[in-house]
């Protein structure tokens, strides 16, 4: 009998770290699981210091770039489904991937599934136990790649306006330090009465050209207090709801996190996850997100209670109606993945219209401010 250590998550959302005796790993998970326990790591306390660990200390590697993420859920995938076994699969892609922070990925990952760990150990846990491992890599490719794209043309839509915001930004600048002063000297020479909105623009110039380094050390303490109060939890909630409070992004903002959301959920149920474990990854993974992350949680809670899936993401009051009006339908027929991969393409669509709009009104919205910049 060995002696396992395991970091768990109860019904509740809080995260318990301890250890079982169990004769192995797979007895282990039962016991745990069996208490109602959603467990997010498991290791015989031999092994630590052997096994991975994605994105902590071990393996001291960068960032993998999504676009290297997705084509090796292609290939893994692509070769799994031809029938070439998972170890020698794992070997290839480790031994020709370009990318150096792959590269090591991948060959930790290759090294722990050739010694006989299992692949979900390691990367993936819901397609090795169904048995349906192609079919998940390819969910999850594709679920990588969505977020890829969107996130691309985002960036895309936001290169235009963010250049000519700091081409004006730069001109403004140089207006306020170098062309003002020689304005304002010829203005007190004459004694005249200045108009209050050239006063104005005289006090913002005198503070730019004799305080400047005043005036960067402010705006670098006002940043740093900022970062510092959102660091906290009651910080990070409220600037999460003054983020969904804007005119514009906020929407914009919100339409996104329910689009991940459903994603990621929909790619989960489709796994075969349990709705229950599937909500703890979701409130896992909007940690960034406390607005989402406690209603997840909360919504997670109810669902342990026996509250049906509808009315525990209703009660939080955060989602739409038409989330948890679908997710009913879904729960009544018995197809809630389908009816999730439906409003997850919906909200998808609706972010995609609102960055084609927003590209066509950038031009005349930009003139605008470039004119008022100007008067």
């Amino acid at each position: 009998m060995a002696r396992f250590t395991y970091t768990v998550q109860d019904s509740s959302g809080t995260v318990t770290t301890g250890s079982v005796n169990a004769d192995d790993e797979d007895a282990a998970v039962q016991s745990l699981q069996s208490k109602g326990f959603f467990i997010l790591s498991i290791q015989a306390e031999e092994e630590k210091g052997k096994g991975i660990v994605i994105g902590g200390k071990k393996g001291a590697y960068g960032k993998v770039p999504g676009s290297d993420m997705v084509f090796f859920g292609e290939q893994l995938s692509t070769l799994v489904a031809g029938g070439i076994p998972l170890v020698r699969a794992l070997g290839l892609l480790s031994e020709h991937a370009e990318n150096k922070n792959m590269q090591i990925c991948l060959g930790m990952v290759y090294k722990e599934v050739s010694a006989g760990g299992t692949l979900h150990k390691a990367l993936v846990q819901a397609g090795e136990v169904s048995g349906q491992l192609a079919t998940v890599l390819r969910q999850i490719t594709e679920y990588v790649r969505s977020q890829e794209e969107l996130k691309g043309k985002i960036i895309s839509a936001l290169a235009y306006p963010s250049v000519m915001a700091l081409g004006a930004g730069g001109v403004l600048i140089y207006f306020m330090m170098f062309i003002v002063p020689t304005f304002a000297k010829i203005f007190d020479d004459f004694h005249m009465e200045l108009p209050t909105i050239t006063k104005v623009v005289m006090v913002f110039s005198n503070i730019l050209t004799h305080y400047a380094l005043v005036t960067l050390l402010v705006l670098a303490g006002i940043i740093w207090a900022l970062k510092a109060y959102i660091s906290t939890p009651a910080g990070l909630l409220n600037w999460n709801k003054f983020i969904f409070s804007l005119p514009l992004a906020g929407p914009l903002m919100k339409n996104m996190n329910l689009e991940q959301m459903l994603t990621t959920m929909s790619t989960l149920l489709r796994s075969g996850v349990s709705i229950l474990n599937a909500v703890a990854v979701l409130e896992n993974m909007f940690k960034r997100n406390l607005v989402f992350q406690n209603a997840l949680k909360a919504a997670k809670a109810d669902i342990a209670g026996g509250r049906s899936i509808s009315e525990s993401f209703k009660k939080t009051g955060i989602f739409p109606g038409m989330v948890t009006q679908m997710m009913w339908m879904g729960e009544e027929s018995g197809k809630l993945p389908d009816i999730i991969v439906v409003l997850s393409s919906f909200y998808k669509q609706q972010i995609n219209q609102f960055i084609a709009r927003f590209t066509a009104m950038i031009d005349p919205i930009l003139l605008i401010g470039m004119g008022g910049i100007v008067g």
